[in-house]
């Protein structure tokens, strides 16, 4: 990253999406798929509450600084043919100096299997590397989640690595892979 920080507003296109901030009348759509238990265990974290939608997005909505260790870009995905909100993607600085962002991907199960978290993943790993200058992109997921695994294999990341229970979800002991690629890798 360049000393001077570098500010994002979105919005980015697809094919079939665009990739834009959140407002705060996005709430109750964010909610409907964020307070669903199916979705948040693989996050490890309870479902989200209304209320805890409304601030995130609040505390985003008019975009995000991108130069110190956790920015973090939270970018809405809609269908360009139609309104309302599907899913989301999230780009983490967490290693400013050495260039590495955490990818991930929430979507409503109810349009699973249509490629839009691919998609979106793709329109953002592109994003951090041809815009953000990011050197290393990586996905943390739950090794049960195989719709996540899916994206990160059709997005061409490889798998560094498989830890065996390394994360307690309630009483259930999770394990988690990590995909990653890097600039010089990437295909988009």
């Amino acid at each position: 990253m360049s000393a001077a920080a570098r500010y994002i507003s979105a919005p980015v296109t697809t094919d079939r999406l665009i990739l834009r901030l959140f407002e705060p009348g996005d709430a109750e759509e964010r909610h409907a798929y964020q307070s669903l238990p199916e979705v948040a265990r693989y996050l490890y974290r309870d479902p989200l509450t209304l209320q805890g939608c409304a601030e995130s997005i609040a505390a985003r909505s008019g975009g995000t600084a991108w130069s110190s260790d956790d920015d973090r870009l939270l970018l809405a995905v809609c269908r360009a043919d139609e309104p309302g909100v599907i899913g989301e993607v999230v780009l983490t600085l967490t290693d400013a100096r050495a260039r590495q962002a955490e990818i991930g991907w929430v979507f409503h199960p109810r349009h699973a299997g249509r490629g839009y978290a691919t998609e979106a993943a793709r329109a953002l790993a592109s994003l951090a590397f041809t815009e953000l200058g990011v050197h290393r992109i990586f996905a943390r997921l739950d090794a049960l989640n195989t719709g996540s695994v899916g994206v990160c294999e059709r997005l061409g990341m490889r798998r560094e690595a498989h830890l065996i229970e390394s994360g307690l979800d309630g009483d259930r002991w999770g394990s988690e892979c990590i995909y990653a690629t890097l600039a010089r890798e990437w295909r988009g």
